[in-house]
């Protein structure tokens, strides 16, 4: 369904990794949203989507916190996450848990709700840096956002997007997989930092706070100068303000 923009209200679902360590990215998609003409809350009352209890085995704990989910989020048109992790995880799994197919039905990941819902490619960004995209496996695999973070950095005026070789490789991190299989994560990392290199790019983006702290991290480990930033970060840009690229 493809609606005019000013028309909806959004919620925004920080999830608990952005809104722990990430604050900025919370904020872009505020000042994005609001500057396509959406109308957004931010209700104080939510917390996790319940992933990690429901990936470890506690589905009781997940149970309630999909419950309080579909509590808090209820009664809004949209729910918009800077996460295809958190999203996916909503969306596919919480109706196993509850039952409940509201607001699972109306909560979308950042890129989704832009190109889908609001009809949006070109959102009036600036951002003047060389850039490659990492395509997180939830959002590639669980949603099937496809191109859709793609469609919108090409049309971010001064960006040069350069492709990622072997984009569609995991990055290692898995949230407790990067805890309980050091070596393999840490194997899977380096290859991905290899092939963020080889694109000679100032700024590696994703859509998830999560993989990007995995390996932003690294990269900053190595002091490749290389810069991690949310995708809601790059589209909220502008000339007015500007996110400057510094080692």
């Amino acid at each position: 369904m493809v609606i005019q923009v000013g028309s909806p209200r959004a919620a925004l679902f920080a999830t608990c990794l952005t809104d722990t360590l990430y604050p900025e990215t919370a904020k872009a998609v505020v000042r994005l949203l609001e500057r396509l003409g959406c109308t957004v809350d931010f209700p104080l009352e939510q917390t996790c989507c319940g992933q990690l209890h429901f990936n470890t085995g506690y589905a009781d704990e997940a149970r309630s916190l999909a419950h309080r989910y579909a509590e808090v989020f209820d009664g809004y048109d949209y729910v918009v996450a800077p996460s295809g992790s958190c999203a996916g995880m909503v969306r596919e799994v919480h109706p196993g848990l509850c039952g409940s197919s509201l607001p699972v039905e109306r909560t979308y990941e950042l890129s989704e709700f832009l190109v889908d819902v609001l009809a949006v490619t070109d959102v009036g960004a600036y951002f003047p840096h060389r850039v490659t995209y990492h395509p997180t496996c939830h959002s590639l695999r669980m949603l099937g956002v496809g191109d859709k973070p793609l469609r919108l950095l090409r049309q971010v005026r001064g960006l040069d997007l350069v492709e990622l070789p072997q984009a569609e490789q995991c990055c290692g991190f898995g949230g407790t997989f990067a805890l309980k299989n050091a070596e393999t994560s840490t194997a899977m990392l380096a290859d991905k930092m290899r092939c963020v290199q080889d694109t000679g790019a100032q700024v590696v983006t994703a859509g998830d706070n999560s993989c990007l702290m995995h390996i932003g991290g690294g990269l900053s480990r190595l002091r490749t100068g290389v810069r991690g930033i949310h995708l809601a970060e790059i589209l909220a840009s502008t000339e007015e303000q500007p996110w400057v690229a510094t080692p």
